[in-house]
């Protein structure tokens, strides 16, 4: 090889990982934009921060060096924001460490980015989500209060909306990535299982629909479409669902309507939170373990395969039932009273 073939090899990964910081950069940006549509505190905290999900999965499938993607697109988000220099470097700075933070916790744990299994599913929500968000939660709402863009007292709803809002990033749009970054174009596929995906999809954003244009806790609603999809379809179904119904959840937060109409924002965080909390676990938690169970029959129908391939090649004498005489074994032969034996 030439010399400039060697060094045109040894700068491919580099332009390849340069490509891909480029991609987090533009994909953190367009989806803090659209997470910022839903802004409740000071223009800039939101109930649900999609860039979180985003960051979190480049982390798991690209690695750590992915960092400086994720620190560039938050401040360039939060440079626009304010409210000054220094709030934006310390919000960016939580912003990169949370994702990190999660990634490292979550790699300690052994997760899969299969979420095949039900402890990945259970690292993801407290590893990856509740825990992991703490820290740019804590880091964004101080320095905000410390710039007086919020006020001490409402430091504690501040803080809370950005804390749920980060962890549904987690909850909502890691998991949605993960199926699509390895889903495939079904083929064979029968026209009723389209109907029945369709109608599921379809039915979901139904039935959200319904229940948060009503002032009737019709919530509960969604719950029964979220496990059809888990049972049917796994993840491949149930991330879309969750996905659905925690965006029209979080519109009908913005404009006040339904279940959230006249209330505080700690009031409107809860009832949004516990209903996106409900959505993001059944939906994965559901998924995992049906998908690890029936990963589980698939392993006993292959051993069970093996074993009968494997008695199949004995010879009648290596057979259990010749060496050791047919089970379970002939019952004697009984004797009547004059210690003949009976017919």
């Amino acid at each position: 090889m030439s010399g400039g073939g060697r060094a045109a090899g040894r700068l491919q990964p580099y332009a390849a990982d340069a490509l891909r910081l480029a991609a987090v950069v533009v994909a953190y940006y367009v989806a803090a934009k659209i997470g910022l549509q839903q802004q409740l505190v000071r223009g800039q905290v939101t109930p649900f921060w999609p860039p979180t999900g985003i960051a979190l999965v480049a982390l798991m499938v690209w690695g750590p060096r992915m960092w400086p993607g994720i620190a560039l697109g938050a401040f360039i988000v939060n440079v626009s924001l304010g409210p000054g220099i220094g709030p934006v470097f310390a919000i960016t700075a939580g912003n990169t460490l949370a994702p990190v933070c999660a990634y490292l916790l979550l790699r300690r744990a052994g997760f899969r980015l299969a979420l095949d299994r039900l402890q990945d599913a259970l690292a993801l929500v407290f590893l990856g989500a509740l825990g992991g968000m703490l820290i740019s939660a804590t880091i964004g709402t101080g320095a905000l209060l410390a710039s007086g863009a919020v006020s001490a007292h409402d430091f504690w709803p501040a803080w809370s909306v950005w804390w749920t809002g980060d962890a549904m990033g987690v909850l909502i749009i890691a998991p949605f990535l993960l199926t699509a970054r390895t889903a495939r174009w079904p083929r064979g596929v029968s026209v009723l299982r389209w109907a029945e995906a369709v109608a599921l999809l379809g039915g979901t954003a139904v039935a959200t629909a319904v229940a948060t244009d009503t002032s009737f806790q019709l919530l509960f609603l969604v719950v029964p479409f979220l496990i059809w999809a888990a049972f049917r379809f796994q993840l491949v179904g149930a991330a879309p669902c969750a996905l659905i119904a925690s965006v029209i959840a979080i519109y009908a937060v913005t404009v006040g309507s339904g279940p959230f109409s006249g209330r505080d924002l700690l009031a409107m965080m809860i009832t949004l939170q516990a209903f996106n909390g409900t959505v993001a676990l059944t939906s994965l938690l559901l998924s995992a373990a049906v998908t690890e169970r029936n990963h589980t029959l698939e392993e006993i129908e292959k051993v069970c395969d093996h074993l009968k391939e494997a008695l199949s090649r004995l010879t009648p004498e290596e057979r259990p039932d010749e060496a050791f005489g047919a089970w379970p074994p002939a019952r004697p032969k009984e004797h009547d009273q004059r210690g003949q034996r009976s017919p």
